[in-house]
């Protein structure tokens, strides 16, 4: 089982990036996934969720009104909007999926996010 992360890169401060992440031999609709960060020598942080099923959303309140986590249930795939980005939200962002009715926890290997002038 695989989630694999892409969409990072190098942003200037106010701009936008949209990550995303693609799994295989799972369905994200069965699974609540989120996105973590983790900045150079701090600890991996909850970013945002997207829960099984409604599809109902939650974020850390220092995304809030700038990142949106959508999922596209015909591709399989789970989106972090990131907008208005701040140097702050540089870091390697993580997916992550997790279903206790499965008993199964999956993480992807990140994908990098800077922002700097």
């Amino acid at each position: 089982v695989q989630l694999v992360e892409s969409g990072g890169g190098l942003v200037q401060p106010g701009g936008s990036l949209r990550l995303s992440c693609a799994a295989s031999e799972f369905t994200f609709s069965n699974y609540d996934t989120s996105w973590y960060r983790q900045a150079p020598g701090k600890e991996r942080e909850f970013v945002a969720l997207i829960t099984k099923g409604r599809g109902n959303t939650d974020y850390t309140d220092s995304v809030k009104g700038r990142f949106t986590i959508s999922r596209d249930n015909v591709k399989n795939t789970v989106y972090l909007q990131m907008n208005s980005l701040k140097p702050e939200d540089a870091a390697v962002y993580f997916c992550h999926a997790f279903s206790a009715l499965f008993g199964r926890d999956y993480w992807g290997k990140g994908t990098l996010v800077t922002v700097s002038s």
